[in-house]
């Protein structure tokens, strides 16, 4: 006994259920079931895939702004700024560190006393940043101004690039939560007038195809 073999319906593609919809929005496409709510909802969605498009773009061009704004700065504190070697001349005693558990706190880091030369060929001494366990005599890099003075090191290219991306995307956060905000009250309002307009409907038609209204006739 042959059969036929039945070929099951595909679910449209991604493109064209995204054209359809959009031709629903803008009133292109002819579907006489389809309800102004229907349109409406559409709509909605339209308006919301805009606005994230257009929050995408705006959070990108302000990252790139932020980066070109700030970039100059940032490569003239890397040209103020000069890494030398810094020998250690005497550290914190180890048992006195060491002696509690907690003594040193979480940080590897402690302060020696340490000398440098500056760039105009200077001596310098002061205390500064190294391991906790650090010996006399070794050398530790720091950063130090043209006066010798002992700074913060410089922000680089790749951090000053993540900073500014970092914030591009938290501005894109914030966007992208006020539009699904806005979508959901507005999906939420249109939900409550189609449920309005269905109890307005079933309030016509519930008499007639219940009887009920050529009982009130007959009376």
């Amino acid at each position: 006994m042959s059969s036929t073999p039945r070929h099951q319906a595909r679910p449209a593609s991604l493109p064209r259920r995204t054209g359809r919809q959009l031709r629903r929005a803008l009133g292109a496409r002819h579907e006489p079931l389809a309800r102004p709510l229907d349109r409406a909802r559409a709509r909605a969605w339209l308006l919301a895939a805009l606005g994230a498009v257009l929050a995408l773009a705006l959070a990108a061009g302000g990252a790139l702004f932020l980066y070109r704004d700030t970039a100059p700065q940032a490569a003239a504190e890397r040209a103020r700024l000069h890494q030398v070697d810094a020998v250690i001349r005497s550290t914190p005693d180890h048992a006195a560190t060491t002696g509690s558990r907690f003594a040193g706190g979480y940080s590897n880091r402690i302060d020696v006393e340490a000398a440098w030369t500056a760039p105009d060929g200077t001596q310098h001494v002061g205390t500064v940043q190294a391991t906790r366990f650090a010996a006399t005599g070794s050398r530790i890099p720091i950063w130090i101004d043209q006066a010798g003075n002992v700074s913060a090191p410089p922000v680089d290219r790749v951090t000053h690039a993540v900073s500014a991306a970092c914030t591009g995307s938290g501005v894109l956060l914030v966007l992208l939560a006020l539009l699904t905000l806005a979508l959901r009250l507005r999906l939420r309002a249109l939900d409550r007038r189609a449920e309005g307009a269905w109890s307005e409907g079933w309030a016509r038609l519930e008499a007639h195809w219940s009887g009920r209204a050529g009982h009130r006739q007959e009376d």
